[in-house]
């Protein structure tokens, strides 16, 4: 059974920075392409950023742009979202989803239907 383990989270003030990490247990050893969403209270769910099984291709969304940085370590199945210049509207849920591919190194998921895999997510706190 696969099962992603988020950490990292907190209670930061404006300007200050966090590293989310996510975990991925998979005995069968899996290549996955990953992202990181966000939830806020009363919000819809949305896409952060995503990275392909390679590492190659990333994503992000406008808002995080030149902020956040998600990066990978195939070796420790473990990716990291450093997010940086932290906002209040950046205060969230963050979870982490990942999905197998075959084939497809380069491919990356933006709707959090197309992962197969969820964890129970982190909360962030940006507040002065």
């Amino acid at each position: 059974q696969v099962k992603l383990v988020e950490s990292g989270g907190g209670s930061v003030q404006p300007g200050d920075s966090l590293r989310l990490s996510c975990s991925v247990s998979d005995r069968t050893k899996s290549t996955y392409s990953m992202g990181w969403f966000r939830q806020a209270l009363g919000k819809e769910r949305g896409l952060v950023a995503a990275i392909s099984s390679s590492g190659e291709v990333t994503y992000y969304t406008d808002s995080v742009k030149g902020r956040f940085t998600i990066s990978r370590d195939n070796a420790e199945n473990t990716i990291w979202l450093q997010m940086n210049s932290l906002k209040p509207e950046d205060t969230a849920v963050y979870f982490c989803a990942a999905t197998p591919v075959l084939g497809a190194p380069t491919f990356i998921f933006k709707q959090l239907d197309d992962y197969y895999y969820r964890g129970q997510g982190t909360q962030v706190t940006v507040s002065s």
